[in-house]
């Protein structure tokens, strides 16, 4: 299903393109899929946001980077940040152009599926190899795991896939 937008509001959407994860650099939080709505009337706009992983840390500089951003509109004169949490946010949600980016920064994008077993299987973002180990499922951050490439003896992290099923 294709969301249609107001021109102000995709314009908007364009801005927030510049607000990265303050994380991985490489990535949105459109690319992410975190915008979940956005309201503007008269020149305030009010944005609900889906937070990829409950008390992730970076919140609070997610929430002022979309202020600062949006404040440079000259059609914005108040810009509202609300994190809800329904829908819940699912790694579906992250765009093809946001796993490229979690790519080029090193990081496995969660897998799209589970195998039978309910396991998933990563694939190196280096190599591309499915040779791989999971060394560690608790990474540097709650929504990342540590991996081993057999391949090209790599690690890695990769985003562990959240899903609502």
């Amino acid at each position: 299903m294709v969301k249609q937008f107001s021109e102000a509001t995709e314009r908007m959407i364009e801005k927030l393109k510049e607000v990265k994860d303050p994380e991985i650099d490489t990535v949105s939080i459109v690319d992410l899929g975190m915008i979940q709505s956005i309201r503007v009337v008269e020149k305030s706009v009010s944005i609900e946001l889906l937070p990829t992983f409950l008390g992730c840390p970076a919140l609070p500089i997610i929430k002022k980077n979309i202020e600062q951003t949006l404040l440079h509109l000259d059609d914005v004169r108040s810009v509202e940040v609300l994190f809800v949490h329904s829908p819940p946010w699912t790694s579906d949600r992250i765009s093809k152009a946001g796993r490229e980016g979690l790519k080029k920064f090193g990081i496995a994008p969660p897998p799209r599926y589970f195998q039978d077993d309910g396991s998933w299987q990563v694939d190196c973002p280096f190599c591309q190899s499915t040779y791989v180990t999971l060394e560690n499922l608790f990474g540097p951050t709650a929504c990342r795991s540590i991996l081993y490439c057999k391949s090209c003896k790599n690690p890695f992290e990769a985003m562990k896939p959240v899903s609502t099923i």
